[in-house]
């Protein structure tokens, strides 16, 4: 299944804006509503500064002006009561035009009941001009004072209104900070718990992926070449994990093929030391059948040459790594034939092989190796000669061999230093330690069975006084397992 990949980046930008969202959404409701309170706040006690500036006017100077002009110490001339009614006209109509509509009837009731003021104020001007008595001036004069108390009444009743919608707006707004206090506290828990969700699932959608990436960087170390780290929803981790899997595939790659070209150069070197050991063996019997021809004794010339060819024709095998049993045992009878006629006073042998094993395939040249140690380490200095005894068997569904002579053996500290030589100088190289040449041909066939059979312990050695054992087991393999190196 594909996995839908996000960016850490966009998850860092999406909490972010987020809990912004969450932060500033109720600090601005607040805000906004403390400012329009305030405003409104404001502009109700700003009109009734201004009614209460006007009231003096209405209610105080315009009677007592008028009074002056009626008892003649002033004229009309000597001041601007028009002028003044004028002013206070505008500042009710700029009132009635600021305050909410349904609120302002004693203000137009006042605007109105100006013009009546008004009214009595030109009656009291023409009476004056006209030269009517004092007492009808008077009179119009008690009339200008009750309007003008009137008008003072009804801005106070305006005041009234006013400062009871500016307790209820105080008692909204109180309610209202209340309320948004209590959701900023709700918005606050919920913020917090939005942001341990999102701060948990981002440190979990970082946090796995690295972990895993640290076990698989973990096994890479320990030698585990075939681990891969899974895919990961994170875009920027899912690039870096997909390229440490193709580091990784590309590092088993690397070291299948150094392990495959290590394996080649080590049968390759396996190989040149058969080589090595081969022609030295050839010399020796050539000599031997010159000597037996020189002597006349033609029938042992033609059984040591019959011996050396199929000796020969099984060790070269076309080029073949791989024989069966019963041919590696007859090549192995060319050699014990051979050796028989060249050290016929101090060598006797036999050969004991299950006849099931003789279609089994196996590597071929272990055996001979194996039995030329015996004969020139063992059997050759020992005085009177001695015996090597070949055996084969099958036994828990593996094959196993053992080359036994009953010649010189060797202490247990010679054992333990052949055995260290076997170990330690795996391509069989030569070496001038007599120890270590009685470990050359062993080290040559423990190498090819480990090497070809791919198992950890090629050849087990014992020896003593009573001589030397050598024994191996490998798997039993038919003829379709053929394989060709």
């Amino acid at each position: 299944m594909r996995v839908k990949h996000r960016s850490i980046r966009v998850d860092i930008r999406t909490s972010l804006y987020t809990l912004t969202l969450f932060l500033i959404l109720p600090v601005a409701i607040s805000l906004i509503v403390m400012l329009y309170s305030a405003d409104s706040y404001q502009r109700s006690i700003s009109r009734m500064e201004t009614v209460t500036s006007i009231m003096p006017v209405i209610s105080e100077q315009i009677p007592e002006y008028m009074w002056s002009v009626v008892a003649g110490r002033q004229s009309f001339e000597d001041g601007d009561v028009y002028g003044t009614i004028d002013r206070v006209n505008t500042t009710l109509n700029s009132l009635i035009a600021s305050v909410p509509q349904g609120q302002y009837i004693e203000l137009s009731v006042a605007r109105r009941t100006m013009e009546t003021l008004r009214d009595y104020v030109s009656q009291i001007e023409t009476g004056m001009t006209m030269g009517r008595p004092v007492v009808v001036c008077e009179a119009i004069l008690e009339e200008v004072r009750s309007v003008a108390a009137l008008i003072q009444e009804m801005l106070n009743n305006y005041i009234s209104r006013e400062i009871g919608l500016v307790s209820r707006a105080g008692v909204a707004l109180h309610k209202a900070v209340l309320v948004a206090t209590c959701l900023e506290l709700l918005l606050v828990i919920f913020t917090l718990f939005i942001t341990f969700r999102m701060n948990r699932h981002l440190c979990n959608s970082i946090h796995e992926p690295l972990v895993q990436l640290e076990h698989f960087a973990g096994e890479i170390a320990t030698g585990n070449l075939r681990a891969r780290a899974p895919d990961t929803s994170v875009t920027e981790l899912s690039a870096l994990i997909g390229q440490v899997n193709t580091m990784a595939m590309k590092l088993e790659t690397l070291m299948e093929q150094r392990r495959q070209e290590q394996i080649n150069l080590q049968k390759a070197e396996l190989r040149t030391l058969q080589a090595q050991i081969n022609p030295h063996f050839l010399y020796n019997t050539l000599d031997t059948i010159l000597w037996q021809a020189e002597a006349g004794k033609s029938s042992e010339v033609i059984l040591l040459t019959k011996a050396l060819s199929d000796f020969f024709r099984i060790s070269l095998s076309a080029g073949e790594d791989w024989v069966t049993v019963s041919q590696e045992f007859r090549h192995l009878s060319g050699y014990l034939a051979i050796q028989k006629k060249r050290y016929r006073d101090i060598l006797d042998y036999s050969i004991n092989v299950d006849s099931a094993m003789n279609d089994c395939v196996i590597l071929k040249l272990l055996l001979q190796p194996l039995v030329e140690n015996a004969l020139y380490h063992g059997i050759k200095y020992k005085r009177g000669g001695g015996n090597i005894t070949i055996t084969g068997c099958i036994r828990d569904n593996r094959m196993h061999f053992e080359v036994r002579d009953d010649g010189r053996g060797m202490t247990q500290e010679q054992l333990e230093r052949v055995l260290a030589a076997i170990h330690a100088d795996p391509a069989g190289k030569k070496t001038n330690s007599p120890d270590l040449k009685i470990g050359f041909g062993l080290c040559n066939v423990d190498q090819r069975i480990r090497l070809y059979y791919n198992q950890p312990r090629g050849l087990s050695i014992t020896s003593g006084a009573e001589g030397t054992t050598v024994c191996f087991s490998v798997p039993i393999r038919g003829r379709e397992e053929l394989k060709h190196d």
